[in-house]
């Protein structure tokens, strides 16, 4: 059988919570989630073009191990 290989801190009892977590939410929970994310102020959400999404992604990981 094929090990799963999981991101740094993460765990299969933790990726099976948050499959629960979002399976369970109503459409209106996941609305009112989304609309949460684009209002807070320590974050920005933006359009990337799909070739970018690796540089990006190097890029915040980066600057949260700087």
């Amino acid at each position: 059988m094929k090990q799963s290989k999981f991101p740094p801190g993460w765990d299969e009892d933790r990726v099976k919570r948050v499959l629960a977590h979002y399976e369970a939410q109503s459409e209106d929970e996941a609305i009112a989630e989304d609309e949460a994310a684009y209002e807070a102020q320590d974050q920005t959400v933006m359009e990337v073009p799909t070739d970018l999404v690796p540089a990006v992604r190097d890029l915040i990981a980066k600057r949260k191990t700087a």
